[in-house]
């Protein structure tokens, strides 16, 4: 069987990632294996910069998702995530790490391509907010606020920034599991180490660094150009909420001539933007966006303050965090006999 030709592209989807995408294995693929424990299924989606397919562990049958990149990728990703994984825990056997996807296996799949086997989730935020269109009430925001708080706080633990926050890469488990009310952070293909392991020393701070993740969401100071830092990721969770709350942003939908001036177009609106009318008629969403943009570059943050924030919220609203969220009652479920 042929090979499909890879095609490099860069996406230009309604989250402006700035990234490119190689795409591969195509409907004809004659790779049906990875490594000897997992069946190759149907494609169901992509990942940063390869595809993802459905699986299936033979030993028992369950169902498993895999990612897969061509050997002849310029610039490969998996071997990287599958380490970013390593770090956070997620290939351990006895892994109950909350909302990190186990791992179960990175290696070659037939000659051509890499695979990395994870757990099989539910669908993303984004997929549940159009699902829900395109509006989250409060309390469904303040308990995805506490969760993402919670996912982010453990990356950085791990001396990892994530760099793409955004509501496709925040899944949650699967329905039929119920799993539905525990949020899954995905796809560490950008993440990096801001803190070496050996010294604890931090990365310097640096201008002039391309933009990475995607605009619609990326903090003020990545826009500028200057290096990321935990706080990026926290300025960035606070788009998205915003996001979630309003059902767009102010920056969406800005025409250009091309994705440079999108993008500048982008973070200049951002900037434009007072805390206060972005986030208006939500004060609590203005105090947690004003604490991340006034974060130092090498401060850590205090995350207990901020899920406090949301939590206050929740109580001051005769709200409760009892996991019941807007997509609950709509996701359908295995019946009980």
């Amino acid at each position: 069987m042929s090979q499909s030709k890879k095609i490099t592209k860069t996406t230009q989807n309604h989250g402006q990632t700035n990234r490119a995408i190689p795409i591969s294995l195509n409907r004809n693929s004659s790779i049906l294996n990875v490594g000897s424990q997992f069946k190759l299924g149907k494609r169901f989606g992509k990942g940063n910069f390869g595809e993802i397919r459905l699986g299936k562990n033979l030993m028992n049958n369950e169902e498993v998702a895999i990612k897969t990149e061509s050997i002849k990728s310029k610039m490969p990703q998996l071997s990287l995530e599958f380490r970013l994984y390593k770090i956070l825990g997620a290939t351990d056997k006895y892994h109950t790490i909350n909302g990190i996807p186990k791992v179960f296996y990175y290696g070659m799949a037939g000659k051509l391509y890499n695979a990395l086997v994870l757990e099989l989730l539910g669908p993303s935020l984004e997929d549940l907010f159009t699902m829900c269109n395109k509006k989250f009430t409060l309390k469904t925001v303040l308990m995805i606020a506490i969760q993402t708080l919670h996912r982010i706080e453990y990356v950085h633990r791990k001396r990892l920034i994530y760099r793409d926050v955004k509501p496709e890469n925040f899944v949650i488990g699967r329905p039929s599991l119920k799993k539905d009310n525990i949020i899954y952070i995905i796809d560490f293909g950008l993440a990096k180490e801001y803190q070496d392991a050996q010294t604890n020393k931090h990365i310097p701070y640096k201008e002039n660094k391309n933009l990475t993740g995607t605009a619609r969401y990326m903090s003020i100071n990545t826009h500028m150009g200057k290096e990321q830092s935990r706080r990026d990721d926290l300025e960035s969770l606070g788009h998205m909420f915003m996001y979630f709350l309003r059902g767009s942003l102010p920056w969406q939908g800005l025409k250009a001539n091309n994705l440079k001036e999108r993008y500048q177009k982008i973070g200049e609106t951002k900037r434009s933007t007072p805390i206060e009318s972005l986030c208006e008629g939500y004060p609590e969403m203005a105090e947690y966006l004003k604490y991340s943009r006034n974060l130092d570059f090498s401060e850590e943050p205090d995350y207990e303050y901020l899920r406090k924030i949301f939590n206050d919220c929740l109580k001051n609203n005769s709200l409760t965090n009892d996991q019941k969220f807007d997509w609950t009652d709509k996701l359908v479920r295995p019946q009980k006999c």
